[in-house]
Order: C-alpha cells, then sequence, then structure tokens
C-alpha cells in the first residue's frame, strides 16, 4: 500500500483499495495503521483526502530498524532517471 501511495498521493482510498486488490474497509484499517505508525499522513483538501509519506521514518522491524522508508520505495520501484 505504501507502494501504492508513493505513486499517487491523491488517490481516493476506493482507488487505492483497487490496486491493493483489497476492500476499502481494509484500505481504510491500513491507512490508519499506517497513520498510527508514524508512516504517513492525511489531510483533508475539500471532499479529498491527500496522503503523504514520511519518507525518513523508519521501520519498525528490529532486522530493519536502520532503513528509511525511502529506501524501501527506492528497492521497489525502477530508476527512471537513466532512460
Amino acid at each position: 500500500m505504501l507502494l501504492t501511495i508513493a505513486r499517487d498521493g491523491d488517490l481516493r482510498l476506493r482507488d487505492i483499495a483497487t490496486a491493493c486488490h483489497i476492500t476499502e474497509r481494509t484500505a481504510q484499517g491500513v491507512v490508519t495503521d499506517l497513520e498510527q505508525a508514524g508512516y504517513l499522513s492525511r489531510e483533508r483538501d475539500g471532499r479529498r483526502t491527500r496522503y503523504t509519506l514520511h519518507l525518513d521514518g523508519r521501520l519498525h522491524h528490529p532486522a530493519e530498524a536502520h532503513l528509511p522508508i525511502r529506501g524501501l520505495l527506492h528497492l521497489l520501484t525502477p530508476d527512471t532517471s537513466e532512460h
């Protein structure tokens, strides 16, 4: 889900759920968990919600606690700067 939000922070929750192949209710729960863990924040903009990732936040598992979220997303996204 972090990857989906990283690609477009303006997606509706319904679109995030569809992209992740989960229900909208499950997506809501995951977004809430991610927000409480400090991985993202939500801001209302009229009727829409804007999601902002905290890329300098650290992963919580002890084996990866030294890695920032930015590093994880970098591993999962293609580097288009070489093309």
